[in-house]
């Protein structure tokens, strides 16, 4: 059986939260620690800051370079991914085209939408546009969706075009500013396409995305590695035959998988016993890819009052954290946000503070302040909105 401890020291190993990722480049800090999922939000700058103090200039440069991009992967969500899981990343987000399915109950063909993509693409030869600029260009081949389209958050037909574009590799979305954590973008041609000579079929994807993912984030369950990939539980069954993933009891009761290969390190890890504090996003991926941090917490933190938008909740009774978070050698000890009226971290624990962990929290903050301006989670993530959580958490580090 294996310990709780050892099981999150070992997670904090592998997501390079243990300081072995220091000096690595963007692309580096993604291969080990997983695609880091961006919604609008700074969880792809928390990633790379909180394992290599990378700098934001730093990431953004290594995107322009194309060293690492923001692309629809795994279940078609947008993930940043460094640069040789481009074409893979790509092929595992195919088959989920829900605005295309949205659109054809809208009365929307796909003949129609095909047309509208050769007129994207003829007008972005001469150059990345906007949504303004394409919509100029395309002209009628536009169609509004009417009361209905917007009803069903779908106005035209434009950005069904540009999604089903940017899966096939053929275009690309580029931030109008270079940043992750906004919303204003162009779109280019993506010459040559990823995708370009890239022969492996489904069933091999699907093997390719669990092997990544099980180096990622193992000991996982079949189930977390089917909620992150999107797959039916026929089809992640047969993506994991190949890998012949082993059994780990874990003292809870569960049983995960892991990669032979990793059986040895995993045995022979010792938890340190000198704390290493780290700050992560919300949906940081040592949490997100297995959809789980309550398994990061200490059994008697589970009753921690926390602020959400209905009021005070038990932390373990929540499915998602409600603000970024605090980690020690893989535990989840405390909450944070940035507050942009005071341009500093509101937090608490839920251990005695340390100098060690006030450093952590000002390196943070100093980050924040200086290269971020804020840390919004998502983008509908505002100052306005989260200052309750931010009330919440001073009057909760108040009374500790």
């Amino acid at each position: 059986m294996v310990e709780a401890s050892k099981l999150r020291a070992w997670y904090a190993h592998r997501q390079g939260l243990d300081g072995s990722l220091e000096g690595a480049s963007s692309a580096e800090i993604l291969r080990r620690a997983g695609w880091a999922r961006s919604v609008a939000g700074v969880s792809p700058y928390l990633t790379l800051f909180s394992r290599a103090t990378t700098s934001r200039e730093q990431a953004d440069a290594a995107a322009k370079n194309l060293e690492i991009y923001e692309l629809p992967s795994a279940r078609g969500c947008t993930y940043v991914l460094p640069s040789e899981d481009f074409a893979l990343g790509l092929a595992a987000g195919r088959g989920f085209d829900g605005e295309i399915k949205l659109a054809a109950r809208l009365g929307v063909s796909e003949k129609e939408i095909d047309k509208l993509c050769d007129a994207v693409l003829a007008a972005l030869e001469r150059g990345p546009l906007d949504p303004d600029g394409l919509r100029e260009a395309c002209g009628q081949a536009i169609r509004n969706l009417g009361p209905e389209g917007k009803k069903k958050g779908i106005t035209t037909t434009l950005p069904v075009a540009l999604g089903k574009l940017q899966k096939s590799g053929d275009i690309r979305r580029v931030p109008t500013n270079g940043r992750f954590d906004q919303q204003r973008y162009q779109y280019a041609l993506w010459r040559p396409n990823p995708l370009r000579g890239f022969k492996l079929p489904p069933e091999q994807v699907h093997t390719e995305l669990a092997r990544k993912y099980f180096a990622w984030i193992g000991p996982a369950s079949a189930a977390d590695f089917q909620v992150f990939s999107g797959l039916g539980v026929k089809a992640a069954q047969t993506a994991l035959q190949p890998l012949k993933l082993e059994s780990v009891e874990i003292a809870s009761g569960d049983t995960r998988l892991l990669l032979p290969q990793d059986r040895a390190k995993f045995e022979a890890l010792k938890p340190s016993k000198e704390p290493r504090y780290s700050l992560l996003g919300s949906i940081d991926s040592l949490f997100l890819l297995r959809n789980d941090f309550k398994g990061l917490l200490d059994p008697k933190d589970l009753q921690s009052k926390v602020r959400v938008d209905s009021g005070l909740k038990d932390l373990g009774s929540l499915t998602d954290l409600p603000s970024h978070a605090i980690v020690d050698r893989g535990r989840l000890i405390g909450l944070w946000e940035y507050d942009q009226a005071t341009e500093s971290i509101a937090w608490m624990s839920f251990v005695k503070k340390d100098k060690a962990l006030q450093e952590a929290v000002t390196r943070t903050e100093n980050f924040v302040r200086a290269q971020l301006g804020d840390a919004r989670s998502f983008s509908l993530d505002s100052p306005k909105s989260r200052a309750p959580r931010i009330e919440a958490l001073r009057k909760a580090a108040a009374s500790a």
